[in-house]
């Protein structure tokens, strides 16, 4: 496992362009195979068969409703949490830039140009960041219903799922940003939210240093 450094630009070296064209992270290089996407990388992983408990449900049409799910994440929340993320936390460093490196930092970024081009060097606007709040909290309203609907305590039932999976960095980002009023409405999702956080898995993940709180001095409320 490589671990690479954002803003230094390892992921818009020649030898990671090579892996992953789109300049981001993550990928996955496994016997001569090159997986990208977070979302496919985790499918990817259970089709290889590790041996693992297993992530997608054993019927059809509940594997069809998680894929479902994990396409509205990547439609709608996965967009729109990158606008508090770099308005909060990321725009110090690019405000640190003159305009000429930044507009060769947006260059050179192979799918994130327009994005950092539209948020330029002032950030965001009140009214970007007010729609994307809507559409996060939007997706907390739909994960609502969903853990209605299927008796929790996760998305699709008793067994935790990739769709589970899929939304949950998304709702620990928020987190971090000061953001939990998000789903402070959600009883559902509050109670789903702390399930996950309680597990050993979620431990591992998110070790020390992982939270942009821990890296952005700023971030860090008392």
């Amino acid at each position: 496992m490589e671990i690479l450094d954002l803003f230094s630009g390892d992921q818009l070296r020649p030898e990671y362009l090579s892996i992953n064209p789109n300049g981001v992270v993550p990928a996955l290089v496994h016997d001569d195979n090159i997986i990208i996407d977070s979302s496919v990388i985790i499918e990817y992983l259970e089709d290889i068969n590790l041996n693992l408990k297993t992530l997608r449900p054993k019927k059809p049409e509940n594997v069809a409703r998680m894929r479902a799910m994990i396409r509205y994440f990547d439609e709608v929340a996965g967009p729109s949490v990158r606008i508090p993320s770099y308005n909060m936390a990321f725009l110090p460093h690019f405000q640190d830039m003159s305009e000429k490196e930044f507009i060769d930092l947006a260059e050179s970024k192979p799918l994130r140009k327009d994005f950092l081009l539209r948020m330029g060097r002032t950030g965001f606007s009140e009214k970007e960041m007010n729609d994307s709040m809507s559409k996060i909290k939007a997706t907390c309203d739909r994960m609502e219903g969903w853990l209605g609907e299927s008796g929790g305590p996760y998305l699709l039932g008793s067994d935790v799922t990739f769709a589970d999976i899929c939304i949950m960095p998304v709702i620990v980002r928020m987190k971090d940003l000061g953001k939990s009023d998000l789903w402070s409405s959600t009883p559902l999702v509050s109670e789903w939210f702390e399930l996950i956080q309680s597990t050993a898995i979620y431990e591992k993940t998110y070790c020390e240093g992982s939270l942009l709180s821990q890296v952005y001095p700023h971030l860090r409320r008392s």
